[in-house]
């Protein structure tokens, strides 16, 4: 876990934001990016360094994805009728592990991903471990009988920094969360402004 952890903080330290909204990133100490010349990386981008850093902030958000991965998404979103951004920032709320997130069921994207990779997650009944899975609207999710008290759970569903979105029905109680719609990017509480147009522009030219 503590490789996460660092992994997590790293991506903080590396884009100059707090993009979780955590208590505990360096981020509110420090706001230059890592290692001894991070003080000095403060000169402006050009627009290829805009939209690339848009693009590392949104795949860092959703843990970390591999290009393979994100791009592959991204070529979807292309593909489906309807702003491209919009359409990207939908596929990725509709992760099973960032719903899971939504909910409040674990603490942060990276232990969502664990958690589910682990089977303690169920979707309408059935378990499922792959964090990538696409979740519809309507889907219950819930967290399997024998896991509801494990610690992780407990002490996520108690965290006050960070409420449940209203595309997300999360009764705590039963440990159970239905996908009420998939969300554009005005309905999404990130911590920090994401900004999926420079990723579409920067797909556009690369």
């Amino acid at each position: 876990m503590s490789k996460r952890t660092s992994a997590k903080y790293k991506i903080d330290r590396r884009m100059g934001e707090n993009i979780w909204g955590r208590a505990k990133s360096p981020v509110n100490r420090r706001e230059y990016g890592p290692g001894q010349h991070g003080q000095r990386r403060k000169q402006k981008l050009s627009d290829f360094g805009t939209q690339l850093r848009a693009k590392q902030k949104l795949k860092g958000y959703y843990g970390d994805l591999t290009e393979k991965q994100f791009r592959r998404i991204y070529a979807e979103a292309e593909r489906v009728k309807g702003d491209t951004g919009e359409n990207l920032i939908g596929l990725l709320e509709r992760r099973l592990d960032a719903v899971v997130y939504r909910a409040k069921f674990v603490a942060t994207i990276f232990a969502a991903r664990q958690f589910v990779n682990h089977g303690h997650v169920e979707v309408n009944g059935q378990r499922v471990n792959i964090p990538s899975y696409r979740v519809k609207e309507g889907d219950v999710i819930s967290i399997r009988e024998r896991s509801r008290q494990l610690a992780i759970v407990l002490e996520a569903v108690a965290l006050p920094e960070r409420d449940v979105p209203d595309y997300v029905e999360a009764d705590h109680s039963k440990m159970t969360a239905t996908f009420v719609r998939t969300p554009t990017l005005g309905d999404v509480p990130y911590a920090v402004q994401m900004e999926p147009n420079l990723v579409v522009e920067f797909y556009a030219k690369n």
